[in-house]
């Protein structure tokens, strides 16, 4: 939390929905689940999330609709994808490069994700073909994407019982999202 605090901006609110010893783990597809609720809801704009090798959790992200997460390993990959790819989530191999000053590690990457305005284009020479392209990056991942209330719908109650019981995320969701189709779902839901 304070390594995500140092790399933000000081009007940036920084929400930690982290998984906590007295919960069920959750695997990288159910906390990909959460990361779509919270982007599809508005409730949020940018996530920070990872695992081991941080592959797997950037996959599962990039499934979900309007999720285009980054696999940003260190702080030039942090820097690049801020600057180019109009991402709202980042996946960090939590697993790897954590040993002897490992949190140094997380925090210069964390601190390029955020270093300056994002989504300008880099290098500059090259920033309007950069931005033009992950515009029409996004308007396919946006046309082949089915909403969140019709994947949660078409899962099994067993795999979405870990999520009905992440309740910061569900009432966070609740309280603070624009999408009052999703939001009055979670409400029936839990």
């Amino acid at each position: 939390m304070m390594l995500t605090r140092s790399a933000v901006e000081k009007d940036d609110e920084v929400i930690n929905f982290g998984v906590y010893p007295q919960e069920e783990t959750l695997s990288y597809f159910r906390v990909a689940l959460l990361v779509g609720l919270l982007i599809n809801s508005d409730a949020i704009d940018f996530v920070i999330t990872g695992c081991s090798s941080g592959n797997g959790m950037n996959v599962a992200c990039n499934t979900m609709p309007n999720v285009l997460s980054g696999y940003i390993p260190t702080p030039s990959d942090a820097y690049l994808f801020g600057r180019i790819n109009y991402g709202n989530c980042v996946s960090l191999p939590l697993g790897l490069n954590f040993g002897w000053a490992g949190e140094l590690n997380i925090s210069y990457t964390l601190a390029k994700l955020f270093d300056g305005p994002m989504n300008t284009g880099y290098p500059q020479g090259e920033a309007l073909r950069k931005q033009r392209d992950a515009k029409l990056l996004l308007e396919i991942k946006r046309s082949e994407s089915i909403n969140m209330i019709d994947i949660m719908e078409k899962l099994d109650e067993e795999v979405l019982k870990p999520i009905w019981q992440k309740q910061d995320v569900l009432n966070y969701v609740i309280e603070n999202g624009n999408n009052q189709k999703l939001r009055d779902y979670l409400i029936r839901k839990i």
